[in-house]
């Protein structure tokens, strides 16, 4: 008989708990290997007319992402300072929408797939960009493309102050898009709103630009590229913006991105390298505008909220005045009894990093079990030997 003593108890309870915890790391790291990436739709192949938005567009949530932030049905319910409405509008000068974070706290690289609607005029059921927050912009209309740039103090819209941004699109390395489940709408080209397949929104640095391309034109996929992601807005949407100045104008169309003359008259085509991209070598032509209109600040955006900034750098808003494939249907819209407060605001973001650390959690639960009857068997023979 084998004595039973404390040394040899606590020895026993050691050896089950490592066993107890391979075996949980072993399944955790087996379950996130397995996590699928890629949907069955892509998300730039989904096409909704206004009427028919679903709640959700990115139905998938076992994917390495995680599920899709917000929701897409946005209205006076979802309006506000906590909207988690990804749906945004792109109409004019007025009324626009940039993609922005839902909370304070990371850079736009780490948080874009979850990004929200901050917009320039209530009633889209979103966040509203702050009163002062805009410096300049200029919204140009061209005959594949409208497009804003402008410059802004980024903190308002839960940027951090030195991130140097990110660009957002509806493509992605895994085909969901940046943010998952974003939709882009305008009346530029209809009168009523009508979804946009390719655009690209970059921000940081203090500036932002965002272009929305012609779904009708033949071009709108190279107009709005989605692969120079490091080259921000100069490159892929090389302007004449002023900060101080707001004006709306008509222009000429860009040279696709990436696609320039160079000094010997050769057409060519920029590839952008996994290495450091400085210097780009060629600089972009930048297209002429015509038929400029300047405004006031005031006068374009009297309806925004004031903001005030808490200690945690979260936005917090008040009353007040003053940059970096096909499914259709078709119906009426209804007044949601879902409202923006049902998603909850947990997690900012939900990446592959937060992905696989909840497939992690369930896998070491699934193993509790078996870790606990390992245990048991190593113990039994002391206690009863």
């Amino acid at each position: 008989m084998i004595p039973v003593t404390p040394s040899s108890i606590l020895a026993a309870l050691a050896l089950g708990a490592s066993v107890a915890t391979a075996l949980a790391l072993g399944a955790s790291v087996a379950t996130a290997q397995e996590l699928p990436t890629i949907p069955d739709v892509a998300h730039a192949s989904k096409l909704f007319e206004f009427a028919d938005i679903p709640y959700k567009v990115d139905t998938d949530t076992h994917l390495a992402r995680g599920p899709q932030a917000g929701y897409n049905i946005c209205n006076s319910t979802t309006e506000g300072p906590t909207s988690m409405c990804q749906t945004m509008h792109f109409n004019g000068i007025d009324d626009f929408c940039l993609w922005g974070p839902p909370e304070m706290g990371q850079t736009v690289g780490d948080v874009e797939g979850s990004m929200v609607a901050w917009c320039t005029k209530p009633g889209h059921g979103t966040r509203l960009i702050p009163a002062g927050a805009l410096h300049g912009v200029q919204w140009i209309r061209t005959p594949d493309y409208i497009q804003v740039v402008g410059f802004i103090d980024q903190t308002k819209i839960n940027v951090l102050a030195d991130d140097d941004g990110g660009e957002m699109d509806p493509h992605g390395a895994d085909l969901r898009g940046n943010p998952m489940g974003g939709l882009v709408y305008t009346n530029a080209w209809s009168g009523s709103p009508q979804q946009v397949i390719e655009w690209h929104n970059f921000l940081g640095a203090q500036k932002f630009c965002f272009k929305a391309c012609d779904p009708r034109g033949e071009f709108d996929d190279r107009y709005c590229e989605h692969i120079l992601d490091r080259i921000g807005c100069d490159y892929n949407v090389p302007n004449n913006a002023r900060n101080g100045t707001f004006e709306s104008c008509d222009g000429d169309n860009q040279d696709f991105p990436g696609v320039y003359t160079d000094e010997n008259g050769q057409v060519q085509t920029y590839s952008q390298p996994e290495s450091d991209i400085w210097p780009v070598p060629y600089t972009p032509r930048t297209p002429a505008s015509s038929n400029c209109v300047t405004y006031t600040s005031a006068s374009l955006y009297s309806a925004l909220p004031s903001a005030t900034t808490s200690a945690a750098g979260s936005t917090e808003t008040s009353e007040g005045a003053s940059t970096r494939i096909v499914t259709r249907s078709s119906g009426t819209v209804s007044t949601p009894s879902r409202t923006g407060t049902e998603t909850g605001s947990g997690n900012p973001r939900e990446t592959a990093d937060n992905a696989e650390a909840s497939e992690e959690a369930g896998a070491a639960r699934r193993v509790a079990i078996p870790g606990a009857l390992v245990l048991s068997l190593l113990i039994s023979p002391l206690l009863f030997a």
